[in-house]
This record gives C-alpha cells, sequence and structure tokens, in this order.
C-alpha cells in the first residue's frame, strides 16, 4: 500500500465545461451521488471562479498561478506551455509523489500527434500520460483513446459524426458505444492505474475528463435520462440600461447566430448535458472506490474542479467566453481526510481556480518559491467561514472582470466599460448598467479598482510559456 501519514495521496479531478450549479450539492438538476458524497466529506466552494473563461488560458493559468496578462495566453489560439515555465504540479512530483495524468490538459494545444508529445506532459511533472484532446478535436490528434477506436472500427463514425454537427447547438447522442466513449475511457484508465500502483512513494494522479464540454453527445442510455425531467428554464436575455455603452466581446457572441439558442433547443442540451454530468458523476464514483478498495481513503486527498462553465441556453446563448455566472462559475470540492472527520461544510467566499494548485501543494506538504498570484485554500478548508479574497479577476481576448462581493464590472480591451452588474440586487445578471448616468461614479470607482487589481497581480518579468506548436494531423 502506497502513501504515508505525511504526504497523503492526491486525486486531482477535472471536468471540462462543468458549471459550478449543476450538481445536486450545489443545488442543481443532475444526479451526482458520488460528488454529493465528496462534498460530504469536504469543503465545498459554491462562488469559485475561472481565471479566463475559455479552456487554454483557464489551464495555463492554473497551472502556472499566473493570469492571462502574466502569460499571454489569451485565447485558445495554437498555443503551448514550456515544461520550463514554472508550475505546481512539478512541485509535487519533487516531493516525492509518484505522478500521473489521464484526460484532456490542453496545455501545448490537443490536435497532432499527442503520443509523440507525451515527453512535454512529462516535463510538467507527470510520469504516466495518457492524454486526450478534447471532443472536437479528437479527429485532428492521435492519442492512445483514437488508436483505440480505431481497432474497434470506431474511428470513421465518430470523425463522421463530428463533421455532421455544424455550429448550432445540438443534441444529439455519440455513435460511441458507452464503454468507447472519451469520459469512459478517461475514468476506466484512471481506475486502471490506481489498482496497479504499487510504487513506494504516494501517488498523485490527475484525471482530467473531456466532458461535459459541448457537443452535447451524450452516449445513450444517459443521454435520455432527463428526457422529461423539470429542469430549470433558461435566464432571460441581459438588458442594456444604457442603449450607447462600448462593446466588447460578449458582444461578438450576440452577433454570433450560431450561438444563439431558442428555449426548446435550451431544454434538449440541458437534459444532455445533464446526462453528460451524471455520466461523468459514476466514472468519478469508480475512483473513489478504487482508493477505497486499495485501503488509502483515510490518508488521500481529492480536489474536484473545472476550467469554465457553459451558458447552455442561459442568456439566449451557448457556449463560454464570457464572464456571465454560467461560464464564470467553476464547482471546487476538496476533501481531506480531516475534512472527512469533521464532515462536510461549506464556503460562499469568493475563491480562483488559481487556487487549486497552492492548495495540492501545501497538502502535500510542500510550498512554492516562485511567483505566482495564487493562494492556498488550507485556512479556508479549516475555517471555511474565514474570507479568502476579497475580489476576484477574470480574463479574457484581452478584456478583463473584476468581482467583488457587491459588483462585477468588465472592461474591453481599450479599457472601456463594458458590463456592469449589481449582484447584490441582480444576482442573475440580466440588468447591464454599464454606461448608465446614475452609475457612472460606481463605475469609475471600479474600473480604479480593477487596474490596481490588475497592477498588484502582474508579473514583471517574461515568463517562458511560448515552444513550438505542432500541425494537426
Amino acid at each position: 500500500m502506497s502513501g504515508s501519514a505525511a504526504r497523503p495521496n492526491i486525486l486531482f479531478i477535472m471536468a471540462d465545461q462543468f458549471r459550478g450549479d449543476v450538481m445536486g450539492c450545489a443545488g442543481g438538476p443532475a444526479r451526482t451521488p458520488n460528488l454529493d458524497a465528496l462534498a460530504g466529506e469536504g469543503v465545498l466552494f459554491t462562488n469559485c471562479c475561472t481565471v479566463a473563461p475559455l479552456c487554454v488560458p483557464a489551464r495555463v493559468s492554473m497551472m502556472t498561478g499566473l493570469y492571462p496578462h502574466d502569460t499571454g495566453a489569451w485565447d485558445n489560439a495554437p498555443y503551448a506551455l514550456s515544461p520550463e515555465a514554472p508550475m505546481w504540479s512539478r512541485v509535487i512530483r519533487a516531493l516525492g509523489y509518484g505522478s500521473a495524468v489521464f484526460g484532456k490538459l490542453h496545455l501545448h494545444t490537443d490536435y497532432g500527434d499527442i503520443i509523440a508529445r507525451e515527453d512535454v506532459a512529462r516535463g510538467y511533472g507527470f510520469e504516466t500520460v495518457d492524454e486526450t484532446s478534447g471532443p472536437h478535436a479528437a479527429c485532428r490528434a492521435r492519442t492512445h483513446m483514437g488508436e483505440l477506436w480505431k481497432t474497434m472500427g470506431l474511428w470513421d463514425e465518430y470523425c463522421a459524426d463530428m463533421r455532421s454537427r455544424g455550429k448550432a447547438p445540438r443534441a444529439k447522442p455519440s455513435p460511441l458505444p458507452l464503454e468507447a466513449y472519451y469520459d469512459v475511457y478517461v475514468g476506466r484508465r484512471g481506475r486502471e492505474y490506481l489498482e496497479g500502483y504499487d510504487g513506494e512513494e504516494p501517488w498523485f494522479c490527475h484525471v482530467s475528463f473531456g466532458g461535459p464540454h459541448e457537443p452535447w453527445d451524450t452516449p445513450e442510455p444517459y443521454a435520455g435520462m432527463y428526457e422529461g425531467a423539470e429542469l430549470p428554464p433558461p435566464l432571460p436575455p441581459v438588458r442594456d440600461r444604457a442603449a450607447g455603452r462600448p462593446r466588447g466581446e460578449y458582444d461578438r457572441l450576440l452577433e454570433t447566430r450560431e450561438l444563439h439558442c431558442d428555449e426548446k433547443t435550451a431544454r434538449e442540451i440541458r437534459a444532455d448535458y445533464c446526462g453528460g454530468v451524471t455520466l461523468i458523476d459514476e466514472m468519478i464514483g469508480g475512483l473513489l472506490e478504487t482508493v477505497r478498495r486499495r485501503g488509502e481513503w483515510d490518508h488521500t486527498v481529492v480536489l474536484f474542479t473545472s476550467d469554465h462553465g457553459e451558458l447552455n441556453g442561459d442568456h439566449g446563448l451557448v457556449n463560454k467566453r464570457n464572464f456571465l455566472r454560467p461560464a464564470l462559475n467553476v464547482p471546487l470540492i476538496v476533501r481531506t481526510p480531516e475534512t472527512a472527520r469533521r464532515g462536510g461544510r461549506r464556503s460562499g467566499g469568493l475563491v480562483s481556480l488559481l487556487d487549486v494548485g497552492p492548495t495540492l501543494v501545501e497538502l502535500a506538504g510542500g510550498t512554492l518559491d516562485y511567483e505566482q498570484f495564487g493562494r492556498s485554500l488550507f485556512p479556508c478548508i479549516r475555517n471555511p467561514a474565514q474570507t479568502h479574497r476579497d475580489y476576484i479577476l477574470s480574463e479574457y481576448a484581452g478584456e478583463i472582470m473584476y468581482m467583488d462581493r457587491e459588483w462585477k464590472l468588465a472592461v474591453n480591451r481599450h479599457g472601456e466599460p463594458c458590463q456592469l452588474f449589481r449582484l447584490a440586487e441582480d444576482p442573475e445578471e440580466t440588468d447591464n448598467l454599464a454606461g448608465a448616468p446614475e452609475y457612472r461614479e460606481r463605475e469609475a470607482a471600479l474600473e480604479r479598482r480593477l487596474f490596481r487589481a490588475v497592477s498588484e497581480n502582474r508579473r514583471l518579468r517574461p515568463v517562458l510559456l511560448q515552444m513550438p506548436v505542432p500541425a494537426p494531423l
């Protein structure tokens, strides 16, 4: 049996585009008994926000503890995080952990020959590597999962299905049989690693699911699991208080007709999404049961989170790439042997996806000795009522959002306020006050806070983040 009292095993689980409000333990509509049980033994952070509402910038920031304005990773452009960049996963490996990753990293693009680039992921601190791409990129990538699909005669059918879906939102079950579906593959590979691990050192296992990311292709029987179920109706479109407010990236979403979603389509994709969430929950249950069978549950840390959320028809749109709560809010559950003995608690304080790395490093018994802006949640794990952050920053495509407990302000790439919400009175963010004369003084004060916050969280020295980007297959 691996592990030690001083250094617990670490199971770090991610899902892609997983909303913070969808789990049962968060009051959501999806059946998630395993995540609910995990929250019952840990701390559920209900106000965790992504540092960037898009895959690559969110994941690069999470791994480095730096903001997009520090890394230069503002979008999903071809980008690769250098293994020479400082990152907390390497610190955990250096503390004497056997380390592995299964599933989606999306730190060095998720297309091309990913098998040939396994040394890149090893440079990030993972000894055992089985990386997958996201669902859309799977047909432009060479992965162990894709090679398995080819041997099973499923590759051509899967890629034909991806091509047939188009850009408009649409729920349709995957042609893959359940046992070959990408989230099932990732969960199985994580279980196999844990079942076979026989190292003397404790293990650090990162399992990263590709779902419930669109294209809403949950396989049966999960695809039909929520058909006819009562699901929350979508939030109404955002209203502008001032017609002449400055425009930003959110307005590009409004202009992109393929991202618009009527109520009927929203109902269909929400049902499919909940099915995908329940499928992932069952895969997580298998991972947790494997740890229990190994006799290691009493000295294992589990952290579950996501890179960003998904609108799923809220405000009349799908996708992410915006600072509205459905895209910004992500789940965060931290379970430790100590929290399990104490019982589950909740924290409604502001926390950031940046805080994942410092938290896991401290729980592993280490410290970070390089400049970064994440903060360990260890004090909040001991006392969930403690204030962790006074504000949150999130960034995308040159735009920056500032949020505290009462207000949210977003400025476009020219520094002009384009979104302003009074959260205390408008928690659903349906009334955009940006540009309204009666809020001009408040807007100016929040602008000053935003730019002061950016200044306080700016790395002064350049970081090694770029490396040659491979071509698609």
